[in-house]
């Protein structure tokens, strides 16, 4: 994989890299040409990321209807930039060292407890749909704004936020980051520190790619 700038962020190629790749045995269903396998470790949580090896994995119980949600555009504009599987685990890998960098997972907490991407957090798009409170709270508690003594939100040292939701046909990453009544762009929130994963749980989970929670 070679070195790109996305988002400002240079990515350096680490699911090509010899520190977290298996070398291919035969049948094996990989990540990429090189890499069976990614080890991460963030939020206190050891989490290694790989494809489901047996040969009739179906796609998980929870993803397997397409009689739902309304399908989101690939560009939802504003400077926000829309990522698949091999970004996000590359900014996975990131965020283990850089702060900055956090792993979202913007369902409600329901969905969050029965099956989500391991080594991601919670916080859910409703905190922003109605109640400025709870907008607030997350903004300076979880997302690194400052609220200054004039009541002015700050958003120097925000952090770079890669959201996910239920997949394609899912509105709740959209509306956390510009459709919610006090959304991170209606807020003030930098469209260049959102990131969107648009095929979240959907692809995931399509891919055979590593799931925990109650109904893993």
């Amino acid at each position: 994989m070679q070195n790109q700038w996305i988002g400002g962020f240079l990515l350096v190629g680490v699911l090509s890299s010899p520190v977290m790749a298996e070398s291919h045995s035969g049948g094996a269903v990989m990540i990429t040409g090189s890499t069976r396998s990614v080890n991460v470790s963030l939020y206190g949580e050891e989490c290694i990321i790989e494809r489901n090896q047996s040969k009739n994995n179906p796609v998980h119980g929870m993803y397997n209807t397409t009689n739902r949600g309304k399908i989101q555009p690939i560009n939802l504009g504003h400077g926000i930039q829309t990522i698949g599987e091999l970004e996000l685990i590359d900014l996975m890998k990131q965020a283990e060292s850089d702060s900055s960098i956090l792993i979202v997972d913007t369902r409600t907490p329901g969905w969050h407890a029965n099956l989500r991407i391991p080594c991601s957090i919670n916080v859910p798009y409703t905190d922003f749909a109605e109640n400025y409170d709870d907008a607030l709270f997350q903004l300076t508690e979880t997302f690194g704004v400052v609220e200054r003594d004039n009541g002015k939100l700050d958003f120097s040292n925000a952090k770079t936020i890669v959201g996910y939701c239920n997949g394609y046909w899912c509105g709740q990453t959209p509306g956390m980051y510009m459709r919610a009544k006090y959304s991170l762009l209606n807020l003030g929130y930098p469209a260049e520190k959102l990131k969107y994963y648009r095929g979240g749980m959907q692809a995931w989970t399509s891919l055979g790619l590593t799931v925990i929670g109650s109904q893993q």
